[in-house]
């Protein structure tokens, strides 16, 4: 024993493991099946649904509920009327309990072997206008071929909102990560994308040099959910002391191809994302400098360990590798 360490005897006392030090003091190591009554009481915010999601009588519950209280320094849930509140510190760690108990019960379950020709299941896939019509047909014939019984829903992403992933109605979700993005939400890069410009063939613009004052005079289509009207093509415009001309917005990147394809109008979109969308059209590289940006898969990690998601994960990142 180094000099200076302490000394220590264990001992068992109940479900606790209690460490007596040298000098007196003790350490004791909680019950971690409190962490399970500890999520569902915050999942819950009432002792009563509890206990009885947890087949425990409401006295059980409130004794749990106490040494809860006293392990973590912290009320947990108070009284507001009838009812029950969580405290900020509730709040803050409700979906980190929530993930460590996951977690827990994954490590916990007896190996499976994922038989697919007997899954059924269908998988919510959210992603941007483009996304489906793009790399959609591939992975339906992937996911068809090895698991008939399995079905891919796909709906579009009218917002960033993470409440979709976290609360289930939605298995996977295609985007970019953002500030906004739920911290505790897995995250895998699919693809590195640029922004392009498109136009119908025939366009004035399909010949010649494509410089910042040509694009910049044409009239332009903007995507924006949000119906925003300033974006990074604004930004790079704008260092040049120029601005384009845009006559309307649109909310999504097929759309914007449509009203090009049957037009002079500009549409400027992500490359990688809407190649088969743009079949039969003029693509150019924008005159100006954008920053490029990375497509991701985002997942809850509940569903992390499941092995038929974890299936469908890696067919999703075999397409968008294979197609350019």
């Amino acid at each position: 024993m180094a000099e200076g360490a302490p000394s220590a005897l264990y001992s068992c006392v109940g479900r606790h493991i209690t460490v007596k030090l040298w000098y007196g003091r003790r350490m004791s190591i909680p019950d971690l099946n409190l962490l399970r009554t500890l999520d569902v009481l915050l999942a819950e915010g009432s002792v009563a649904r509890a206990a009885r999601r947890l087949r425990l009588s409401p006295s059980a519950m409130s004794r749990a509920l106490t040494r809860l209280r006293t392990t973590m320094g912290d009320p947990l849930l108070v009284r507001a009327g009838r009812g029950l509140v969580p405290t900020p510190r509730a709040v803050e760690l409700r979906e980190r309990v929530s993930h460590v108990v996951q977690e827990g019960q994954a490590v916990l379950r007896p190996v499976e072997k994922l038989d697919l020709t007997q899954l059924v299941r269908t998988f919510t896939v959210r992603t941007s206008e483009g996304f489906v019509e793009n790399f959609g047909p591939d992975l339906i014939a992937r996911v068809g071929k090895e698991a008939p019984g399995v079905r891919l829903h796909f709906v579009q992403k009218a917002n960033k909102d993470s409440a979709p992933l976290r609360d289930g109605t939605v298995d996977l979700e295609t985007g970019v990560v953002e500030k906004t993005t739920a911290q505790e939400l897995r995250v895998q890069a699919l693809f590195r994308d640029r922004l392009i410009g498109v136009v119908r063939m025939g366009h004035p613009l399909t010949k010649g040099k494509i410089t910042p004052s040509r694009y910049a005079l044409g009239r332009h289509i903007s995507v924006s959910r949000q119906g925003l009207e300033k974006g990074p093509i604004e930004d790079a415009l704008q260092r040049l002391g120029m601005e384009r001309d845009v006559v309307t917005i649109v909310g999504g990147f097929a759309t914007a191809i449509a009203l090009a394809r049957a037009s002079d109008l500009i549409a400027t979109v992500p490359e990688r994302h809407t190649g088969i969308l743009r079949a039969g059209m003029h693509s150019f590289s924008l005159p100006v400098s954008t920053p490029e940006f990375t497509v991701s898969l985002l997942w809850h990690p509940r569903l992390d360990a499941d092995l038929a998601h974890r299936w469908v994960r890696g067919h999703v990142r075999q397409i968008c590798a294979a197609i350019p």
